[in-house]
């Protein structure tokens, strides 16, 4: 199987109409691929918390339109990255989507895990609530986004689903790479699944960004790595290593559900 991750360079300087028509010729470029995958909130800036209400679109609107478009002419399941969703009978949403080869809606996640603590997307955004699988023909993946890589239960739920391959899409800043890189490696290696994680690339609302897009074996292995600027990350994996990983070294099978909670003396 194939995957093309696009870490976007996500320049202020750059119109989010501008940007969304070069993603949409980035993603035309990768047919061949089985699955691309873009960053968080790629139209706006992770951390451009000014525009969210401003470029906030509903589900079916500009960007839904371009990558469902995008995904039909290169014939690839296409994890959209996410955008500012704005419902009509709610907040805003953190919202992934992801479309099937004919260009048909296949998913669409609401981020569950805010970051910004008090300030900032957990006060502008609702919470999803919802966990998202998307069954491709050679593997499932399960969705999340950005700061849900720091919440291994989440992913523990996706693996319950079902979940073979995780990916993520994210806004991670350079400050933390660090943790971006160890937090990947381990959801991959708890899950004995592939991990898929696409960052971006330069800055946003003055918070430089990590990059360092990466893809991960059942084992921890990091299989490809991009680097800090924009890049298309191309990697060949075989999702049948799942199987066999958990076949091998069945450590999913020892976890210990229901336990009592520890008692005071």
């Amino acid at each position: 199987m194939r995957a093309s991750l696009i870490q976007i360079d996500v320049n202020e300087g750059e119109s989010v109409e501008s940007r969304r028509r070069r993603v949409t010729a980035l993603v035309r470029e990768q047919a061949g691929a089985d699955l691309v995958v873009l960053p968080e909130l790629w139209t706006t800036g992770a951390f451009a918390y000014e525009e969210f209400a401003t470029e906030a679109e509903p589900l079916e609107g500009p960007t839904y339109e371009a990558m469902a478009k995008a995904a039909s002419d290169a014939g690839v399941w296409l994890h959209a990255g996410s955008i500012p969703e704005r419902d009509p009978d709610g907040p805003l949403y953190n919202t992934s989507l992801v479309f099937s080869p004919t260009g048909e809606l296949a998913a669409a996640y609401r981020k569950i895990h805010r970051f910004g603590f008090d300030k900032g997307e957990a006060v502008l955004m609702g919470a999803g609530r919802e966990l998202v699988t998307v069954r491709l023909p050679e593997t499932t993946l399960g969705v999340a986004t950005c700061y849900d890589l720091r919440f291994p239960e989440l992913f523990r739920g996706l693996v319950d689903a079902g979940a073979e391959t995780m990916v993520l899409s994210a806004g991670w800043p350079e400050r933390r790479r660090a943790h971006w890189t160890l937090l990947a490696q381990a959801r991959a290696v708890e899950n004995q699944a592939f991990v898929l994680a696409c960052g971006t690339a330069g800055t946003h609302a003055g918070v430089p960004q990590a990059g360092h897009s990466i893809v991960v074996d059942p084992w921890g292995e990091v299989l490809a790595e991009a680097g800090a600027g924009e890049e298309i990350l191309t990697v060949d994996f075989d999702p049948a290593r799942v199987a066999t990983t958990r076949e091998q070294f069945p450590a999913l099978k020892d976890r210990l559900l229901g336990l009592e909670p520890p008692t005071h003396r």
